[in-house]
């Protein structure tokens, strides 16, 4: 595997061990404001983050490349009221999408086809992380104002259910 593009990938599991504790605050802040189905929304969000991660550490793993640990900063964001976890989240998936294009161009110029085969995954999956990230922006823009309207959204929440990611090394 080429360097660079080992290196990305180092880089990209601790951002994505990041993203999961990130996401961890957004819940402990909807837990502490009594919305428990946005706090399940975004421990599941954590979740799949972590998975990210461990996906990433296994690719190298079965690459025979050496998996070096970064620090993982504290969550970086200012409390605001309940629209800003979602904005933030929203600008943070952009961020991530960003950071898995990078390592897509570095695979690609290194024609390192099989990571680009892995990348194709994310890619994908940032594309899904954008449009849900968005779509609760837009639902808490029509309904966050109206108490029933908060209530029925918390409780669409609350129903998300974990699911493993479906990628196969």
């Amino acid at each position: 595997m080429d360097n660079k593009v080992a290196n990305l990938i180092n880089e990209q599991i601790n951002k994505e061990l990041y993203s999961a504790y990130l996401y961890l605050d957004f819940a402990n802040y909807y837990a502490a404001v009594g919305l428990d189905g946005f706090e399940n929304w975004y421990r599941i969000q954590a979740q799949e983050e972590r998975d990210h991660a461990m996906l990433f550490y296994q690719y190298l793993q079965n690459n025979s490349e050496p998996v070096v640990f970064a620090s993982v900063d504290k969550p970086d964001w200012t409390r605001g009221d309940n629209m800003t976890p979602l904005i933030k989240g929203l600008e943070h998936e952009k961020y991530v999408t960003s950071l898995i294009n990078t390592i897509y161009a570095a695979a690609y110029e290194a024609r390192d086809f099989r990571t680009m085969q892995v990348l194709d995954w994310f890619v994908k999956e940032q594309g899904e992380e954008e449009k849900n990230a968005s779509d609760l922006i837009t639902k808490m823009e029509l309904f966050g104002s109206d108490a029933k309207g908060l209530y029925m959204l918390n409780s669409e929440l609350k129903a998300r259910v974990y699911a493993a990611p479906s990628l196969v090394l």
